[in-house]
């Protein structure tokens, strides 16, 4: 692709999506408008339509801020996309505030006119922005070339996501490229030095994942020490810090107490159907390694039978394959025991809900590491294990978002390390969601 090309792809790019956020939030303030009209015209002062053109400014000012945040220049996934849109609208929100109450206007404008338009808009205008780049990056002139400069395993990854996250527009091409991706792993210092002086030559953009890729740098603190010329990077186990412990202990009781109401109904479902099926109580109940390696009984649905021994003892007689799958991924791929209940509440997940019942007690949270098996602590090992022990496991968390059954016992315990050291009120959210889409569509669950 030419230089020219290039920019003039570029400008329409720009152009398209910021025209996309002008729909989306004029879409918004008509919505709020009908709203404002139909459902509290009785309660409060009278809304009429021509005071609609005292409100265009906003507008205005939100873009500015999407602009501030690089939502137009720089690509992010779905989710970092929609953060920082969910951020800007905040920032909007609270300069809008802050501005009509300063001044003389706060009688002009109507305080509920703009929650509801801003509520809306957390909604719409991601909502939008995912519609309209699916089908915008259908075409190949507005996705950005990347060379991928990696190697072994980190290559793998990176080129998978590439190929999978159409979200991001990139196209991978090692020979005519836009932007150069760097995974600094098994490279020495002075190589990677090399690349980077080299490429720089050829491309503005050129982006380097640190070999230290188990930590989430957007959420460190860099330090300058002028004097000398380095740069300090503050590392932290973020569950372990307090100020941490309590946002996440608020936002999981809200989140309980909103979902309680559906997930008594469910329990009520789940109940009757589980009696129908089989012979046998409803609930089970196990130990597991709770915060700082205390054992707790983590409550469960039955999804056995209750002879499985006896089901499970003639079934490897016969599968002895079996065996080598469950030391890999610590299931069975064919599990003879699970009844035709249990088989959906685990493809769903459903049969981790009486653990809100741990919750309540205290044992769990709603999202963090796996509750892991007391016979399980020797394989998760000694440097994993002081990190992941060290907080409260969760109902779902970034292990169940992740693939869950189809990731190896080594992979769970990497993301929960993972989880816990780059833990963050976002994350949790993205999890909370994803999680709803797992039961849903039954991915990587069994």
């Amino acid at each position: 692709m030419k230089t020219s090309n290039l920019n003039f792809a570029f400008f329409i790019y720009i152009f398209l999506i910021v025209s996309v956020d002008i729909i989306a939030l004029v879409l918004s303030l008509v919505l709020t408008i009908q709203l404002r009209i139909n459902l509290f015209q009785d309660y409060l002062p009278i809304f009429h339509t021509t005071d609609i053109q005292k409100y265009y400014w906003i507008l205005l000012l939100t873009l500015l801020i999407f602009m501030y945040e690089k939502i137009y220049f720089i690509r992010y996934d779905f989710w970092g996309d929609t953060k920082r849109v969910i951020k800007g609208l905040f920032f909007s929100f609270i300069a809008i505030f802050t501005v009509i109450t300063l001044t003389k206007m706060s009688l002009e404008y109507s305080r509920t006119f703009l929650i509801i338009f801003f509520i809306l808009s957390i909604i719409i205008v991601p909502t939008f922005k995912r519609i309209f780049k699916r089908f915008l990056f259908k075409f190949d002139k507005f996705k950005i070339s990347v060379n991928i400069v990696a190697k072994g395993e980190q290559y793998e990854i990176i080129k998978k996501e590439l190929e999978n996250n159409w979200y991001f527009g990139f196209k991978h091409n090692e020979e005519k490229y836009d932007m150069v991706l760097i995974g600094s792993k098994k490279f020495p210092v002075d190589e990677l030095q090399k690349l980077i002086k080299k490429y720089s030559k050829k491309t503005k953009d050129i982006y380097v994942i640190p070999y230290m890729d188990h930590l989430d740098f957007s959420h460190t603190t860099i330090v300058d020490y002028s004097n000398i010329r380095f740069s300090a990077i503050h590392i932290e186990n973020r569950l372990l810090n307090y100020k941490n412990i309590l946002i996440k202990y608020i936002f999981e009781k809200l989140l309980v107490i909103f979902i309680f109401p559906f997930a008594l109904i469910i329990h009520c479902i789940l109940f009757i159907l589980i009696k129908l099926d089989s012979d046998g109580p409803v609930f089970f109940k196990q130990k597991r390694y709770g915060k700082n390696a205390k054992p707790f009984s983590c409550y469960k649905y039955r999804t056995m039978y209750i002879n499985n021994e006896k089901i499970l003892d003639e079934y490897l007689k016969n599968h002895p394959e079996e065996v080598e799958n469950y030391d890999i991924y610590c299931k069975y791929e064919n599990d003879p025991r699970i009844t035709k209940i249990g088989n959906f509440l685990r493809k769903t997940s459903l049969d981790e809900f009486p653990q809100f019942y741990n919750i309540l007690r205290g044992d769990m949270n709603l999202i963090g590491p796996r509750p892991y098996m007391l016979d399980e602590k020797d394989k998760i090992g000694k440097l994993y294990e002081e990190v992941i022990l060290e907080v409260k496991p969760g109902i779902t968390g970034l292990w169940q978002v992740s693939g869950r059954n189809k990731l190896t016992f080594k992979q769970r315990v990497e993301l929960d390390k993972w989880y816990i050291q780059n833990w963050s009120l976002w994350m949790d959210f993205v999890i909370f969601i994803k999680t709803i889409k797992v039961v849903f569509s039954k991915v990587g669950a069994k």
